[in-house]
């Protein structure tokens, strides 16, 4: 099976699973913005629940990037499922997990003395964790540039049509080394959402999970005006094209 085949089967994969995906959010974002209307009438029990279950529509999601990540860690760091603005925001393979604390600022403005200095620590312990993986991902590009990479990456060439060379040692040494990377983006982003909910009560938690909904919609619907509009321009404007319907 040639390299291209592979990323090409897994790509496809994914991008389905990722559609399926984006169908259900856009559902839970109904129910977050129904929830909202009535939050003060709200029960906590239900609220929580919608909470939950959100959470886990989250957690089903990088759990099936991670898996992804297991079978080409490379594609999971410029995703093709993704439009060309969504790529340009990636920090990991995903979003910089240091962004929800602008969404919770932005979109729960009666946070109590007490959750604002939990959740400062909160930023700051992220910041040093972004810092960490960026060394790490950093030590990665330097064996990359070194020479035994190099020399492993001409006997990839001559293996003939792409094919995949396992038991090259540097190579398999730099798949693993970047899957670790993603793996713990992955758990940071998870972790600190998971810990910021905690900190809310439910009703905050639904206006914050609302934001991020809110905001990942947003950046998706962007990023398919964007690519519609290239592709009029490399089209000349010409008829027969039909432009990517944009999900609001």
């Amino acid at each position: 099976m040639t390299n291209d085949s592979h990323s090409g089967n897994a790509s496809n994969s994914f991008e389905a699973i990722y559609e399926r995906w984006l169908v259900r959010q856009e559902h839970f974002l109904d129910e977050l913005l129904s929830a909202q209307q009535t939050i003060d009438e709200a029960r906590d029990e239900d609220l929580r629940d919608l909470v939950s279950r959100v959470l886990f529509h989250y957690q089903q999601y990088y759990d099936e990037k991670s898996r992804l990540g297991q079978r080409d860690v490379l594609l999971a760091f410029s995703p093709t499922w993704y439009t060309s603005y969504e790529r340009s925001l990636l920090w990991i393979a995903g979003y910089k997990p240091g962004i929800v604390f602008r969404l919770v600022t932005e979109s729960v403005p009666d946070l109590s003395d007490q959750q604002r200095v939990r959740m400062a620590q909160m930023k700051e312990a992220t910041r040093v964790e972004e810092r960490a993986l960026n060394d790490k991902l950093a030590k990665i590009h330097e064996i990359v540039a070194a020479p035994p990479f190099m020399d492993a990456v001409r006997r990839y060439g001559r293996a003939g049509h792409g094919e995949i060379v396992e038991d090259d040692a540097v190579i398999k040494s730099l798949k693993s080394a970047l899957e670790t990377v993603v793996e713990n983006a992955n758990l940071l982003r998870t972790t600190m959402a998971t810990k910021l909910v905690d900190l809310l009560s439910s009703g905050q938690a639904v206006r914050f999970l609302t934001a991020v909904m809110q905001f990942q919609l947003k950046i998706r619907s962007l990023g398919l005006e964007r690519d519609a509009e290239k592709q009029r321009e490399l089209s000349g404007g010409g008829g027969g094209w039909s432009p990517i319907s944009s999900r609001s």
